[in-house]
């Protein structure tokens, strides 16, 4: 079983409350967080950083399961792009039990690089699966999640660039999620605003793009996570001198007391051989910052998606309590 081998922010007191029922949820793949999370869901005093984040949830809990309802995915969403000048599309995925009259808050999720908007959110991705049988466990909240594609230029072009171009196309991004693709959700879907109600997440170059989204947006984002995120957030040593590291800020936004995120997550697989050194020195900024951040080293996993899909557990384990 896999399990942390090095926390890297020390946290005193782990909620395993609901551990006398475990053998309840046995059959669905999954510990007795069920009952925890349904009581946390409803307690103003939740403390994400108070319990221990877990990375070894077997691979039945990422497949399809019968009688599950998983919501309603809409692919190839059109919205036009002001940051692009051009239109682009994301992926939308609507919880089960979807109703109109109801509001929801909403997780915008950055692919990787080379990705697309259909990677995280679509038809029976892991995400959507996961996400549905969570919901249907009590693990998690109804919430709209909304699949970014980073391309963030003129569509006719896009098949033609190199990395080096990407790269910077990417981080645009940054600003059109906040300029444009959250109006357009928010007019056309029951969200509700605010940054208590707004999440960003993202593995690897989307795990670097989400920090720089939360941080510079931080009026509008109160959840922020990043998962093996790359070089190029703030000035590391790390693949310095190449387009990977060139820093979208000098330093990370400072939060006020207004502003600090509800929750900020990183982590990076012992065995990922690109991201360590950057997500630790990202913790350790943010450490000296006095910027509260829950960030994990797990055993054993690389830098691929059976470690996001751990780190998505987390995640949508402890957002919007």
């Amino acid at each position: 079983m896999k399990k942390i081998i090095v926390a890297l922010l020390l946290i005193s007191t782990f909620v395993f409350s609901a551990c006398t029922n475990a053998q309840n949820n046995d059959a669905k793949g999954t510990t007795s967080d069920s009952s925890t999370s349904k009581t946390d869901a409803d307690d103003t005093n939740y403390d994400p950083y108070s319990v221990e984040n877990r990375y070894d949830i077997p691979d039945s809990y990422f497949e399809k399961k019968s009688g599950v309802d998983y919501g309603t995915v809409q692919t190839d969403v059109t919205y036009y792009s002001t940051t692009a000048g051009d239109n682009k599309q994301c992926n939308i995925l609507l919880p089960a039990g979807y109703d109109e009259n109801q509001t929801y808050p909403v997780m915008y999720i950055f692919h990787g690089f080379g990705g697309s908007h259909s990677d995280q959110i679509d038809t029976d991705s892991y995400v959507s699966l996961l996400y549905g049988n969570m919901l249907n466990d009590g693990l998690t909240v109804p919430m709209i999640l909304v699949n970014v594609d980073m391309y963030t230029d003129k569509q006719s072009d896009k098949e033609n660039k190199t990395e080096e171009q990407l790269r910077y196309i990417y981080d645009k991004a940054i600003d059109d999620v906040a300029v444009d693709l959250m109006p357009y959700i928010e007019k056309n879907y029951p969200v509700r605003t605010g940054r208590e109600y707004t999440a960003v997440a993202g593995m690897s170059e989307g795990g670097a793009k989400s920090l720089c989204t939360g941080f510079k947006w931080l009026d509008k984002f109160g959840y922020i996570a990043g998962f093996a995120p790359d070089t190029g957030v703030i000035p590391t040593e790390y693949y310095k001198g190449t387009f990977w590291n060139t820093p979208v800020f000098e330093e990370f936004p400072q939060p006020t007391a207004e502003t600090k995120p509800y929750y900020l997550y990183m982590a990076v697989g012992s065995e990922d051989p690109w991201n360590i050194d950057c997500t630790q020195y990202y913790h350790q900024v943010l450490d000296e910052m006095g910027v509260k951040n829950q960030t994990d080293l797990a055993d054993e996993y690389g830098h691929d998606y059976k470690f996001w899909r751990q780190c998505f557990y987390n995640y949508l384990r402890k957002i919007f309590k």
